[in-house]
């Protein structure tokens, strides 16, 4: 993992930032760990496991600049000390991914909503007024059919939206929290609003579509695609999308602003089907599935999801490095290896690091 930009950002002790990441051992939040040690930062992860996983962070245990608590940040109660030591703090705790919102709507509200308050709560009564990075996400935008959804645009909660709407809510709320903490008390806040994030250790066991789609095709089992698959999705490479929210953070310590993060190239979800069965050499079929069936509920699906990233690029000059094609093939080969421990009788897990020259 590339440092973006290391000289921009402010420097503690001689030992670069301090950087807090809630939700750290989960899919997005472990790479920014890779990110920020390699950038020389030292850096302190809170995350309950609920969904992240430990092994996420496991090249890091004996590097002295990293330290892990295992805490729920509703009820932790050294968080206020860990955000009085961060320069900076990526709050990506939460209720995520398709199913468990449907399954735990409630929990849903209250962890997203009330996890957020508190650890702003925090950064307001420390005497340090630490950059906070809130990670949001495209669902806010909700049912705006806007072909290119931009910062400025309203965001559109259909009435008659089902329990999936509640976190579009709660993430909703947490810009609004992040938004009047920036405004009232001088917080700086960024709002990254991601997009179909996908990459290596993205698991699909909560409704991630790419994963789920890879596990299939690598078992020539056939590709389970929801609602006739004409809905379309932007996806970017976790890899990317770290760099991306770096160098963000980098460009306005002391501002505050709402940003897309992701990758502006569209695909529909069948053609995302029929593309990893030819990267996989699989023999999978693909199989349609009413949404119904699929969630088990009346379930609202958005047409479309496609960020301009106007913003992002004139801010940092930003560029990916990593294409779909490439992702998938990462994802296709680590499931061979995962398929291989399993023949073996080991389910050993397999550590994937395929990095980009610069």
């Amino acid at each position: 993992m590339l440092c973006e930009d290391p000289t921009a950002a402010p420097r503690v002790e001689g030992k670069g930032m301090h950087i807090l990441v809630t939700g750290g051992a989960g899919f997005i939040g472990s790479h920014l760990v890779d990110l920020h040690l390699a950038c020389g930062d030292q850096v302190h992860v809170v995350d309950d496991l609920s969904t992240g996983q430990r092994s996420n962070l496991a090249a890091h245990e004996d590097n002295p600049d990293f330290r892990f608590d295992q805490a729920d940040v509703l009820t932790w109660d050294r968080l206020d000390r860990a955000v009085g030591w961060a320069d900076r703090i990526y709050h990506l705790a939460a209720v995520v991914g398709v199913y468990r919102v449907l399954a735990e709507p409630t929990k849903v509200l209250a962890t997203n909503i009330a996890g957020c308050e508190r650890m702003l709560r925090a950064a307001r009564d420390g005497g340090w007024k630490p950059q906070v990075v809130l990670a949001s996400s495209s669902e806010v935008y909700g049912h705006n059919d806007e072909q290119v959804l931009r910062e400025d645009q309203d965001l559109v909660v259909s009435t008659r939206a089902g329990t999936r709407w509640g976190y579009s809510v709660s993430k909703i709320a947490d810009e609004a929290l992040g938004l009047s903490y920036a405004q009232r008390f001088g917080i700086p806040a960024v709002i990254a609003r991601f997009f179909n994030t996908v990459g290596p250790r993205q698991v699909g066991r909560y409704g991630m579509v790419v994963p789920r789609f890879v596990a299939q095709a690598v078992r020539n089992e056939p590709i389970t695609v929801f609602g006739g698959g004409a809905q379309t999705r932007s996806f970017c490479d976790v890899r990317d999308t770290v760099v991306a929210l770096n160098a963000l953070a980098n460009r306005s310590r002391t501002d505050t602003l709402i940003a897309n993060v992701g990758n502006d190239r569209e695909i529909s979800i069948l053609e995302l089907a029929r593309l990893v069965i030819q990267r996989a050499g699989s023999r999978s079929t693909i199989r349609d599935i009413g949404l119904r069936e699929a969630y088990g509920e009346d379930f609202e699906d958005i047409r479309r999801r496609r960020p301009s990233l106007d913003r992002l690029r004139n801010l940092t000059g930003f560029k990916h490095r990593y294409t779909l094609e490439e992702t998938i093939d990462d994802l296709i080969a680590v499931e061979r290896q995962g398929l291989i421990g399993e023949k073996d009788g080991h389910c050993t897990l397999v550590r994937h690091q395929s990095e980009r020259a610069a």
